[in-house]
């Protein structure tokens, strides 16, 4: 698949629903999980795309691209729950091909609307009954080894809604990693939280057990931050700084990787400046395209739209040119985002 396709999908979608999908949330949603070509990809589902699936292949208005498509099954997992009625579901869900994926607490001390990232609707799918507000270490433990075993998991993110505490949620996602390992030690875990108070927390994280962790910043332009991420941007970027550094030190260089959305509005050169300035830090810049999805502020409010193709196209190549200078690829890291590359053209462009 050219990396051009791949920018056209990221940004036009497909009509249909994959078995698997996501409806709201945190991150990248209102997407289906695919492989094409063999390559795991999270494409946003739209019914006025020109592109379809059908029949084991990828149509653009009708016309066969040349792509093999598969679907990602729904797991079998989903049909279990816990003693007390619990979904799995509700507690885990697969992103991509062979990822698990919770969000511990799935609420915000940010989701004040004066507060609140524009892109997430991190409360949307708990009010709509999608999930539950906090997931404990045991119903963790006890999914991941039905996922591992059923389904072939190969590997778990953990991510978690910002807390009040000085540790931003991350020390009960250390507790969670404990007691995932304790069943399934074999299973590698991305962890992903803000830049905790104590920076000494990254290290619990990692003799939690955790094998990579993302701290993801999604713009490192301050007035950017200010329009999209009004809550979060009073965590300075010197903080940002100092939480990767000690991450690399902790997890080791390509075990880091934080989040950078284009279309946001920032610079495309400062953006990829950027991106190698945290590559040679030893910080993997998992560049993803800003995806408008209905219940949040971007849409509802600002009526944004998605990048511009040949932005997100440069943006992508030339990254991943950096990264391949640095040797420092997304499947070399052992879990998580980057590992998984399907939300992201990275993948496609040799990152």
């Amino acid at each position: 698949m050219s990396i051009s396709t791949r920018v056209d999908l990221a940004l036009l979608g497909v009509r249909g629903t994959p078995p698997v999908n996501r409806t709201a949330g945190a991150g990248p949603s209102d997407d289906g999980h695919v492989r094409i070509d063999g390559l795991g990809a999270a494409i946003p589902r739209n019914p006025m795309s020109p592109f379809v699936l059908e029949g084991g292949r990828v149509l653009f208005d009708g016309e066969d691209t040349g792509l093999d498509v598969e679907p990602v099954e729904r797991p079998r997992f989903y049909d279990l729950e816990t003693a007390d009625g619990i979904s799995y579901e509700k507690i885990a869900k697969l992103h991509g091909s062979s990822v698990l994926a919770t969000t511990v607490v799935q609420t915000c001390i940010r989701y004040d609307v004066d507060q609140r990232c524009r892109f997430c609707s991190i409360e949307a799918s708990l009010e709509a009954g999608d999930t539950i507000a906090v997931k404990t270490p045991a119903q963790l433990a006890e999914v991941a080894e039905a996922a591992v075993r059923l389904d072939g998991i190969t590997q778990m993110v953990i991510t978690t809604g910002t807390s009040a505490a000085k540790d931003r949620g991350a020390r009960h996602i250390a507790r969670c990693v404990k007691a995932i390992k304790a069943v399934v030690p074999g299973l590698p875990i991305q962890v992903q939280c803000e830049p905790p108070g104590d920076l000494a927390t990254i290290t619990d994280l990692f003799e939690a057990g955790a094998e990579s962790i993302g701290i993801h910043v999604e713009s490192l332009d301050d007035d950017v931050r200010r329009q999209w991420m009004p809550g979060k941007a009073s965590v300075t970027m010197d903080e940002y700084r100092a939480a990767w550094t000690e991450a690399v030190r902790v997890f080791g260089r390509n075990q880091v990787s934080t989040y950078i959305l284009v279309g946001l509005g920032e610079d495309p050169d400062e953006l990829v400046a950027g991106a190698a300035e945290l590559i040679e830090m030893g910080v993997y810049p998992f560049v993803v395209p800003f995806r408008p999805i209905g219940g949040t502020l971007a849409v509802d409010v600002d009526h944004a739209t998605a990048p511009n193709r040949d932005v997100l196209e440069d943006v992508t190549r030339r990254v991943a040119k950096e990264l391949q200078a640095a040797s420092m690829l997304g499947s070399d890291q052992k879990a998580g985002c980057a590992a998984c590359g399907a939300c992201s053209v990275l993948q496609n462009a040799g990152g």
